[in-house]
């Protein structure tokens, strides 16, 4: 038989644990980032372009391989590793190299980065080298942007147009 001061301990005790929940549920207040200051996301997927020459056939080489592999062009899988960087009022603030996903290494290079960044005026940078030269960058973007307290602006890459997108 269930005593009535059981149950009132019970009431009890699940009293304080709601209250205790309640409590730390809103404090201590939790701020992710300073409400003063703006992020900046620098967040891109990118393919490289592909290792190599692509070589033509000849006669003899296609006529060797089954029908449905002649083709006149022979071209390896690889890509290029990509290089990205990026200056925040010409300091360099992100440097990465990735190379290409997949079992071929054949698949894109991922690139992410997060940060917070003083509101107002900043002229930003982003550079990406994906060909076979390393000393030369392939896509080059500047742009001064004003931001916001709050604001978050994100760096990308336009595939279709091949150029840097600031939003």
């Amino acid at each position: 038989m269930i005593k009535p001061r059981h149950i009132a301990g019970q009431a009890v005790a699940y009293a304080a644990f709601a209250l205790m929940i309640a409590y730390f549920a809103s404090h201590p207040v939790y701020r992710q980032h300073d409400p003063g200051n703006a992020l900046l996301k620098l967040s891109l997927t990118h393919a490289g372009q592909k290792v190599g020459e692509c070589k033509e056939r000849s006669a003899e080489e296609l006529a060797k391989l089954p029908p449905n592999m002649r083709a006149k062009t022979s071209c390896g899988r690889e890509r290029n590793a990509v290089t990205l960087e990026m200056d925040i009022d010409g300091q360099k603030v992100f440097a990465q190299t990735a190379k290409p996903a997949g079992l071929s290494g054949d698949g894109r290079s991922r690139f992410y980065d997060s940060r917070e960044i003083k509101s107002g005026r900043h002229v930003i940078t982003a550079r990406m080298r994906d060909g076979n030269d390393p000393k030369v960058f392939d896509q080059v973007a500047e742009v001064t942007v004003e931001l916001a307290p709050r604001q978050v602006f994100v760096v990308d890459f336009d595939e279709e147009n091949g150029k840097f997108e600031f939003k």
